[in-house]
């Protein structure tokens, strides 16, 4: 059995790039034949790292500020709070002293 798909001039151009395109088939009961909606996504810009920590890092994305740390349990609570402050103020520092080189 040999079934036609309809498929947009843009997506056919993608794909004789070479490049993959994902989307969903559906059967168009009106036209008789089965239609391609491929997935119209944003291209996704990656982090720019702004420091490197001892247990985490501080990157910028479009629109945030990510933190991220990681630390072991079996150091206790105590050690716990002492690192993730501590590396909070490095967090801070290192924003504020972007700040400044940004606005000379």
């Amino acid at each position: 059995m040999r079934k036609y798909v309809e498929i947009e001039e843009e997506v056919l151009k993608c794909i004789m790039e070479g490049k993959y395109v994902k989307g969903s088939l559906h059967y168009n009961e009106q036209a008789k034949r089965i239609d391609f909606n491929y997935y119209k996504r944003k291209e996704r810009v990656k982090d720019k790292l702004i420091a490197a920590m001892e247990h985490g890092w501080l990157k910028e994305s479009t629109e945030n500020f990510k933190f991220f740390i990681s630390l072991k349990k079996s150091i206790g609570i105590a050690r716990v709070v002492a690192a993730m402050e501590r590396e909070q103020r490095t967090a801070c520092s290192h924003l504020m002293d972007r700040e400044i080189v940004e606005r000379v």
